[in-house]
């Protein structure tokens, strides 16, 4: 079974195989999937398609796909913050931003019928005008550790989650991202949609957020939110107090 996609909205991926392990990323509906062989207990590891992270998930969360399936680009986008599928004749809500393909609808066993909020998806012309709308969906959504979704999101999911529908795919992990794109030296320099990246006491980055300009960032942090930034990080705007270190900028769309 080398190929399958995600047939449930939300499949966490684990960092072992076990319903007690730690919970290191998320599939969304409809994002396929290299596997490994299922073990006793019908856990299989797997590699997403789209970043080649790597975790446990349950051989009952997905379908298996050809290869000429799982080659087939995304036609259509869950638009809406909770959209309606049909799977097999039944109704399924799935988060906003999944990337659906619908050019065969035939998903192994499971027929996927678009019902509401889902739309044709191709990746946007101008990148630099389309991602705010974007960002602002997730405003509040809760922060989970691993997560990807409106359901709940940390940071790096957050920020891979908009660039995944501007069609600029980035790496999992928040260390991942900050070896993409080019340097922006200083904070006045940056733009609307560039990437900042801070660091912990020890120097290993541990969060990125979005630049909404010079001096406001939205970012996953407790919840999705919007705070105020300066050349030394992120102050909560709730509070008042100074809560992340800026390390670095990152460039990704002109």
């Amino acid at each position: 079974m080398p190929f399958a996609i995600t047939i449930v909205p939300v499949m966490p991926m684990r960092a072992e195989p076990s319903h007690k392990s730690e919970i290191i990323s998320q599939a969304l509906f409809g994002e396929c999937v290299e596997t490994e062989t299922v073990n006793a207990e019908g856990w299989v590891k797997v590699r997403l398609q789209a970043d080649g992270y790597e975790g446990w998930v349950t051989y009952s969360h997905l379908a298996i796909i050809t290869l000429e399936e799982f080659d087939a680009p995304p036609t259509h986008i869950a638009a809406e913050w909770a959209s309606v599928v049909h799977i097999n004749g039944r109704p399924m809500h799935i988060p906003y931003s999944c990337l659906l393909k619908l050019g065969n609808p035939q998903w192994g066993n499971y027929l996927v019928e678009p019902v509401a909020g889902i739309t044709p998806w191709q990746a946007p012309v101008a990148p630099e005008a389309a991602w705010s709308g974007i960002a602002h969906n997730f405003l509040n959504t809760a922060y989970l550790w691993g997560g990807k979704s409106v359901f709940g999101v940390d940071c790096s999911g957050f920020t891979q989650s908009v660039y995944k529908m501007l069609g600029i795919p980035l790496l999992r992990d928040a260390y991942q991202q900050a070896t993409q794109g080019a340097d922006v030296g200083l904070l006045q320099e940056a733009r609307p949609g560039d990437l900042a990246f801070f660091d912990n006491e020890a120097g290993r980055i541990t969060h990125v957020g979005l630049l909404l300009s010079d001096h406001e960032i939205i970012h996953a942090a407790g919840r999705v939110r919007i705070d105020p930034i300066d050349h030394q990080g992120i102050v909560n705007a709730d509070t008042g107090l100074r809560t992340h270190q800026l390390r670095l900028i990152k460039r990704l769309f002109a």
